[in-house]
């Protein structure tokens, strides 16, 4: 039997090659991601080079301002781009197949049973003429062809009671339900084939508090059923320290900090993650609202160098003209500032 217990001698004296080999493999992979909207103004880059890992089990938070890329990069991952956007590289991989080189047929297999979303406006998402079991049943149908019709029913039952809702909801309508169950409709539909990675795009931004939590822990508790890796888009702060393992930071359409949950809260590395927990309020300086000076910079028009240049407060002159490369730093945290180009780790 194999303990995870050891001495540190013991661990120095393991081969790094062996330490590599025992560290779980990710589930989802993304490589240097590209997604370009052409408009009649120009050409706006929505995502760039955007690269990261996660493993089975695992809740990745993705944090930034409007129009940073995140929900760009969760419709990228789902391949629902559509004109004037553009994928223009890059890969998404799951299980080892990489989603950006399926052909239609695929993707359409793939999404679902491989990569799910859980999207922003339930109410938007659910036909309003169609009782939630057929909406479900379809879903299952569209992969499942050959699965009994009674196997398909057990499994939208499983499925609605793995979310709390009675199994009676499959016989309603969407304006049946309130806006928490709405919600917890879709997550039901995103878990009927146990996909590895599930994209929650804000999923509880019209929400009241109480139904907040509800959710937020329905995530939780589904995701601990099918291990399955989450990535949980949004600007509430509060959910991702509790919710989540690791927090992304995105601006202008690139990730410059990549840290766990703890570090991202207690000794953020970037000038912009710097920035966005100092706004957060707390005890200490009740009253007192701390923003970021300037605007996001349009996507159109992009400075040169870092793109967080003109509002950073320790800016250099490298800062204007060179873009920073995504670094290693110690603790596997990641981050794209000039800032720790000394630091990085081989």
């Amino acid at each position: 039997m194999v303990t995870l217990a050891t001495s540190r001698s013991q661990a120095n004296a393991v081969p790094q090659s062996t330490v590599a080999a025992l560290e779980p493999s990710p589930v989802l992979s993304v490589e240097n991601l590209e997604v370009t909207y052409y408009t009649d103004l120009g050409r706006a880059r929505a995502l760039d080079q955007v690269s990261f890992t996660l493993r089975a089990g695992q809740k990745l938070g993705m944090v930034g301002e409007s129009g940073s890329g995140k929900s760009t990069l969760a419709l990228a991952m789902m391949r629902m781009i559509k004109p004037p956007g553009r994928i223009e590289g890059g890969r998404v991989v799951i299980g080892g197949t990489d989603l950006i080189g399926l052909d239609e047929q695929g993707m359409r297999h793939a999404r679902l049973n491989k990569i799910a979303y859980i999207p922003q406006g339930a109410m938007n998402s659910l036909n309003p003429v169609m009782r939630i079991g057929s909406q479900m049943v379809d879903a299952v149908k569209a992969h499942l062809p050959d699965e009994p019709r009674s196997a398909v029913q057990e499994r939208c039952y499983h499925a609605l009671r793995s979310v709390d809702l009675d199994p009676g909801v499959f016989r309603m309508y969407a304006h049946e339900l309130s806006g928490g169950m709405k919600q917890r409709v879709c997550i039901a539909i995103g878990i009927l084939l146990r996909p590895s990675v599930i994209i929650a795009d804000e999923p509880t931004s019209a929400l009241d508090v109480v139904t907040q939590r509800q959710v937020m822990e329905t995530i939780d508790r589904v995701q601990d059923e099918i291990n399955a890796a989450v990535i949980l888009i949004g600007h509430d702060m509060g959910l991702m320290a509790q919710f989540v393992d690791a927090v992304a930071v995105m601006y202008a359409g690139r990730l410059v900090e990549i840290s766990s949950v703890r570090e991202m809260f207690t000794d953020p590395k970037h000038p912009y993650a710097q920035a966005l927990i100092s706004s957060l309020p707390n005890l200490d300086n009740k009253g007192v609202f701390k923003g970021i000076p300037g605007l996001a910079p349009s996507l159109l028009r992009l400075p040169s160098g870092c793109a967080f240049h003109p509002r950073c407060p320790n800016a250099m002159e490298t800062c204007t003209a060179v873009s920073p490369d995504l670094l290693t730093l110690a603790n596997n945290r990641r981050v794209a500032c000039h800032l720790y180009d000394a630091e990085t780790v081989s």
